[in-house]
């Protein structure tokens, strides 16, 4: 780090957060906390006057919230870098402060060390996620990756393989809808949604997947 103090602006709506946050950073060498608001709009006022070049704030607050005002610092002062301090866990916080310009989003249970680290890597142009924020993204992303995959592997539910057999072996949907005990409308339903699935729309093309697929002989 140079010689330079990050000038850090404190946003919360409760007076013992934002104590309980100067007392954590105060005497770090490389930060230098300048000035607290309670609100976004107050932020912003408070920003224009005393040039911080970190804002530390918080989302759920009155007036004006921390999705509002990190828009808001993206639009009229974009130099100076906005760190989320919340403690939601929630992804799609953490997604829709990243679309505000958020550069960082750090969770309220993290260390001493770790919110100042966040700090100094938001000031210096990168991106800061605690451990906690990074788990609520990652877990969608794998969740998502999962049910794509599994789409992938199984595309077909139950009962269309059931159908998609009986079409293979040249049956009429009549013959289909008696053998499996269902209207021949719900038969037209499931060949039509088979077609689209497996954006196959021949009765041959259907036949050559059942039996590549070892549902017919």
């Amino acid at each position: 780090m140079s010689n330079h103090k990050i000038r850090v602006l404190l946003v919360d709506d409760h007076p013992l957060v934002l104590e309980g946050i100067s007392a954590r950073l105060e005497g770090e060498p490389s930060l230098e906390v300048v000035g607290m608001a309670n609100n976004g709009q107050q932020a912003l006022e408070k920003s224009a006057a005393l040039n911080p070049d970190v804002v530390l704030m918080d989302i759920s607050m009155p007036v004006m919230n921390g999705f509002e005002a990190a828009e808001q610092f993206r639009s009229e002062q974009p130099e100076v870098k906005v760190l989320i301090l919340s403690m939601h866990d929630d992804r799609e916080y953490i997604v829709k402060l990243i679309q505000c310009g958020a550069a960082g989003y750090v969770l309220k249970d993290v260390s001493s060390s770790e919110l100042i680290t966040a700090i100094e890597t938001v000031f210096s142009g990168g991106s800061y996620f605690s451990s906690g924020a990074s788990q609520a993204l990652f877990s969608q992303f794998q969740q998502d990756q999962a049910a794509n995959k599994e789409s992938e592997q199984e595309p077909l539910t139950g009962r269309e393989k059931d159908v998609l057999k009986l079409v293979a072996e040249g049956n009429s949907n009549k013959e289909i809808a008696r053998t499996l005990d269902i209207s021949v409308r719900t038969v037209e339903t499931h060949r039509q949604n088979i077609k689209s699935k497996l954006d196959i729309h021949t009765a041959a093309g259907l036949t050559r997947y059942a039996i590549d697929n070892q549902l017919v002989d």
